[in-house]
């Protein structure tokens, strides 16, 4: 199997589109497409207009082959600055621990909060990267086709996994330099593996120059060693056709 990378970009919000946009006009002249992990949060004023800054920005970058994942329904970032309420599920994960029924209904409700702002997809990644068995099993009942979790993407059409941990930047000032190193030998060992190679950049890591020069930097090494940019999008399975009925089913005899 070739090697593949996959970069996704979290954390889009007005504040930070700048920020998105310059790092997205880096990654085409490496032809190197974003997986756009959007939280359609409806106490976020930026993100409930269909027409903001950052949700036009969206669906430029899908228009040139960016991929939509959803991530989560009112999973707060740390795109909103400070604490904010909810702050425990940005600990634990909006998704880590939820039984089969109420994550049908997050994942109906962010469903419907995409389709107010003109958007769909059927990617889905967790906040935090954490779903549990009762997620997936809503996401299939959903019609969702791929969920990207910490260590492994699921193709929950064929029911494939491709394993593959998140590569990013940890927090804290004074340990930054060590995240960055680890983040750019991470990759470069991954890649030399073979196989799918996974970068997770959080949009509020791109105002800081090293976390943002470590990011393109570990993306230039995986595709040194030969890895074939991809998105989330691709590791859907066509889906099954509906089985044909048999000749004369229907007629009254």
């Amino acid at each position: 199997m070739p090697t593949r990378l996959v970069v996704s970009l979290s954390g889009i919000a007005g504040r930070t589109v700048r920020r998105c946009a310059e790092l997205a006009a880096d990654l085409d002249r490496r032809a190197v497409p974003l997986s756009l992990l959007l939280t359609p949060r409806p106490a976020h004023g930026d993100r409930t207009d269909p027409g903001s800054p950052a949700l036009r920005w969206v669906r430029l970058r899908q228009s040139v082959g960016d991929a939509l994942v959803l991530h989560g329904f009112a999973h707060p970032d740390r795109s909103d600055g400070g604490w904010v309420p909810g702050a425990r599920l940005w600990r634990r994960g909006e998704f880590a621990a939820l039984p089969t029924h109420e994550a049908g209904l997050r994942l109906l409700a962010a469903r419907a909060a995409l389709e107010r702002l003109e958007l769909s997809t059927d990617c889905f990644a967790p906040p935090r990267w954490l779903a549990s068995p009762g997620t997936r099993a809503a996401l299939r009942r959903h019609g969702f086709a791929v969920c990207a979790e910490a260590t492994a993407v699921h193709d929950l059409r064929s029911g494939a996994v491709h394993r593959a941990r998140v590569h990013g930047v940890g927090r804290g000032d004074v340990a930054e330099p060590w995240w960055c190193w680890a983040l750019v030998l991470g990759v470069a060992r991954a890649a030399r593996r073979g196989g799918l190679v996974r970068l997770g950049v959080d949009a509020a890591d791109l105002a800081r120059p090293g976390p943002r020069q470590a990011v393109l930097d570990a993306v230039d090494i995986a595709l040194h060693h030969g890895a074939e940019p991809t998105t989330y999008a691709e590791f859907v399975s066509p889906a099954r056709p509906l089985p044909e009925a048999p000749s004369g089913a229907g007629r009254r005899r």
